[in-house]
């Protein structure tokens, strides 16, 4: 199989030829390693690597229908356990961190069949909307402008597919972090409703509950499939999503009305690029053109920065936990060293932050849920840019910022239209659906609590349309396989 043949097929495509014996899952593995070790001298987007236990796990790959069986796959570097690879996290300070046993999630993966042969690069701690960790070496570039960023804090699994690498790669949303690649990348991003993907069974929720885990995708039917698989309560879990599944035979059934979509252009007046709000204007207009009511719509009155300092207490006070915890042993303080300037001032702000401070923060959060929830009512969706912004230049945001709250603020602007929805647990994707000079623009779908089903159904009739082919296009790099 050329590469070309490869990354031409979805996740189900590229199963259905294993399970046909069209292909050997070693045949697969060999072409995704090949296409990762090219895409990553480009845009750096591995860290761990465990090709040759791969290879070996894809010679005795059992196949199963229905499944990902033989699939290549990458995790993201994250810290979802995986017995199989370390984390850092994106730090020096966790850099070899190793399980002895697998987060559920993980286990789901591999039962779902997925052969994971590396993890995929992140900003440290995940706590940026670019993927420009020190501890990686350098950048994850945006593979259709290497000046650019990948997004983050899935930068490198974005890029991973984007390139054609693996066509499902894992990621995790705490504040846009699926969305956020997937937008600048071009390809499809879900964040799924709270509590549909398990987080145990090491914790019960991540940053509050503003965290979630799942994929990014080229296709539609890749993230239902995964979903299918992968979904479902976990005993003792502190969340639970309302009841769904078959999420890939979903995609078939069309809906019974046209749908009522509310167009939201102004984030509480974080200045919104032309470039954005044009593709807002052209998908509002197809799905208009399939039928549907547009509803222009402002959102409440709300307090945006004093939504974000929530959201810096939240992540502060998680630093603080996970670096005590990494230094209980040793007795001493982080350094400039282990962390880069602002998740070391966001460790110090952690550490003297009070009880109060931090419960009046969740509050903060929840209330934001709760405004999310009433400015949906009354409508199937919500349609808005993923981002405020083309995919921006590489140290626009760097962490060389020694002001944690500054940091989180200036990210906050080109976010603007994400973490709130981490703070309803509702479900929203970014769908590739424009182009600006070149680079990605993606569109998010914002449905109300347990919708995940409903916004794939319309993701799948919008990915047949003109508009998605012509913007979901394949980057050009240098050395790709042949």
């Amino acid at each position: 199989m050329t590469f070309e043949d490869y990354r031409a097929l979805d996740g189900i495509a590229l199963a259905d030829l294993i399970a046909e014996g069209e292909i050997s899952p070693r045949e697969a593995m060999d072409c995704a390693i090949a296409a990762a070790e090219a895409v990553d001298r480009s845009c750096n987007v591995l860290t761990y690597r465990r090709f040759e236990a791969a290879r070996a796990e894809a010679d005795r790959a059992r196949i199963e229908p229905g499944k990902f069986c033989g699939l290549p796959f990458l995790l993201k570097d994250s810290g979802l356990a995986s017995t199989d690879l370390p984390t850092s996290i994106g730090s020096a300070l966790f850099d070899g961190t190793t399980a002895t046993e697998d987060a559920t999630l993980t286990t789901r993966f591999r039962d779902a069949g997925f052969l994971t042969f590396a993890r995929s690069t992140v900003p440290e701690m995940c706590m940026a909307p670019t993927t420009e960790a020190r501890r990686n070496g350098g950048p994850t570039r945006n593979p259709f402008a290497l000046d650019r960023s990948s997004g983050g804090s899935s930068g490198g699994a974005a890029v991973a597919v984007a390139a054609g690498v693996v066509p499902i790669a894992h990621g995790s949303d705490g504040g846009g972090s699926i969305r956020i690649p997937a937008a600048a990348c071009g390809v499809f991003g879900l964040k799924a409703t709270r509590g549909r993907v398990p987080m145990g069974p090491f914790r019960g929720e991540g940053w509050a509950g503003l965290a979630a885990d799942g994929v990014l995708t080229r296709s539609v039917r890749d993230t239902a499939r995964v979903l299918d698989l992968v979904a479902g309560m976990e005993p003792g879990a502190p969340y639970a999503a309302p009841e769904g599944g078959d999420f890939e035979k979903g995609l078939a059934t069309p809906f019974a009305r046209p749908l009522r979509i509310a167009v939201w252009r102004d984030p509480w007046g974080v200045p919104v690029d032309p470039a954005c709000l044009a593709g807002l204007d052209h998908t509002a207009a197809l799905l208009a053109s399939l039928g549907h009511e547009i509803v222009p719509i402002d959102p409440p009155d709300f307090d945006y920065p004093g939504f974000l300092d929530a959201i810096v207490a939240v992540m502060a006070s998680n630093i603080a936990l996970s670096v005590r915890k990494k230094l209980a042993a040793s007795g001493r303080e982080p350094t400039v060293a282990d962390l880069e300037p602002a998740i070391l001032d966001g460790y110090r702000r952690g550490t003297t932050m009070t009880a109060p401070d931090y419960a009046e923060a969740v509050n903060v959060v929840h209330a934001t849920g709760r405004m999310m929830a009433r400015m949906i009512d009354g409508y199937d969706f919500i349609l808005s840019p993923a981002l405020t912004s083309p995919p921006i230049p590489l140290g626009m945001l760097s962490m060389d910022e020694p002001d944690f709250r500054a940091f989180r603020h200036h990210a906050g602007e080109v976010t603007a239209f994400l973490a709130v929805v981490n703070a309803s647990g509702q479900p929203a994707a970014s769908l590739p659906l424009w182009r600006h000079e070149g680079l990605p623009i993606g569109l998010q779908l914002i449905a109300p609590f347990g919708r995940d089903d409903a916004i794939l159904r319309l993701a799948a009739r919008l990915e047949e349309t003109d508009t998605w082919k012509s913007a979901a296009l394949w980057p050009a790099l240098p050395d790709m396989p042949r």
